[in-house]
């Protein structure tokens, strides 16, 4: 017994010292993104601001769809259109645009459908049609479950003056709309996530996008070849990003954050919904993904804890359970509280340490199979993210 708790506490030791690692790390890139950020975005107008197209997919009806749809309606940029796609043109997403847009009659506003898609990912056949349709050079995408401040589009278009950068993207907020598990899918949003690409951003640039927001000219996204080559990928997100930066283009984070909904989910749903999200990583960047499993501190301190207590040695193990805990609650300040301005990562601080365990074994159910649910069909996901329909699904 007393051998299996040393080998407990030897994993116990070196997991709080991964921990510990990207703690700092997320701390140092911290600092850097809010020093860096302003200063790296601040391009110079040449003239009027140009005008832009923003291009929103939208798939039925969802918690608080009427208020962010009606937030980009009320942007203080002087022109920009606004192009809505669904599958169908009876979409009830696309009937509340609509509703919305007559209050805004000064605003361009097209309301188009684009039938089934030919590949998997509808959001890019989406997202193809309304690039026919947008009038506009600069591309602002933003997937209908954002809330955007009045200055959004002014922040996020900006850097796109400088033909050096390809695609601008943006961390987010997240927001429940639900109850606890809402809530604690939030905090993961807000901190986990950003905490991940503040990092990766620091180490190596940004090389992917994030999905919430994104933002090219037209010319970028010819020259990695439009959208619909994208179809068969599951993160379409982070491909654009990735053949931006292999064409020669900069992917600038920007230091403009978004609000994204959490889903009005219960456990099983909100644990579906993740896992399907981690599978998606996994495949897309899986080296990466393989080094997230060192990154999580509470799975180490409880083991920790029980180590010591299994060695008769209380205060290391409830020292290394501390030190686990207060090291989710201080990312949770950094990271939540001051990167993305949330103030929901401070408040609740105390309970990070819960979603981090939880997200640890989200990730160690991201490599019990290679099937995702994905509105209704069963698909496999193969290497570098693409998916493929499991017949009879």
């Amino acid at each position: 017994m007393s051998l299996i708790a040393y080998f407990l506490l030897a994993i116990a030791i070196a997991g709080t010292l991964g921990s510990t690692v990207f703690l700092t790390l997320a701390v140092i890139s911290a600092v850097r993104f809010k020093h860096l950020a302003p200063l790296q975005q601040n391009v110079p107008w040449a003239g009027g601001l140009p005008p832009l197209s923003v291009i929103k997919p939208v798939h039925g009806l969802e918690p608080r769809l009427c208020q962010n749809l009606e937030s980009f309606f009320q942007q203080d940029y002087p022109a920009y259109e606004i192009l809505f796609c669904a599958r169908t043109g009876n979409n009830a997403a696309l009937q509340l645009a609509t509703e919305i847009a007559a209050r805004y009659p000064e605003r361009p506003v097209k309301i188009l459908s684009c039938g089934e898609p030919p590949f998997p990912n509808a959001k890019v056949h989406s997202l193809s049609t309304m690039l026919l349709e947008a009038r506009n050079d600069i591309l602002v995408m933003a997937d209908s479950d954002v809330f955007a401040r009045p200055d959004y589009l002014r922040a996020v278009s900006r850097p796109l003056l400088d033909s050096a950068v390809g695609l601008v993207t943006c961390l987010y907020r997240g927001v429940p709309t639900g109850g606890f598990w809402s809530g604690l899918e939030a905090l993961g949003m807000t901190v986990e996530m950003s905490s991940g690409v503040i990092i990766a951003n620091m180490l190596e640039g940004m090389r992917f996008g994030l999905g919430p927001t994104m933002v090219m000219r037209k010319d970028s996204v010819e020259k990695i070849g439009g959208f619909e080559w994208m179809g068969d990928y599951c993160a379409e997100d982070f491909m654009m990003g990735e053949l931006a930066a292999q064409r020669g283009y900069r992917v600038l984070l920007s230091n403009h954050v978004v609000d994204h909904m959490a889903g009005d989910y219960g456990f099983l749903e909100s644990w579906k919904h993740q896992v399907r999200w981690m599978l998606s990583t996994r495949f897309s960047r899986p080296k990466g993904h393989l080094g997230t499993g060192i990154t999580f501190a509470m799975p180490f301190g409880i083991l920790g804890w029980i180590a010591g207590s299994l060695l008769h040695h209380p205060a290391l193990g409830a020292a290394l359970f501390l030190w686990a805990f207060f090291n989710r609650a201080l990312q949770s300040l950094i990271v939540g509280g001051w990167v993305c301005q949330d103030k929901r990562a401070v408040r609740l601080c105390w309970l990070y340490p819960l979603r981090d365990l939880l997200g640890f074994f989200v990730w160690i159910a991201s490599y019990s199979g290679d099937t995702v649910l994905w509105r209704g069909e069963h698909y496999r996901l193969s290497n570098g993210g693409k998916m493929v329909k499991i017949s009879g699904s």
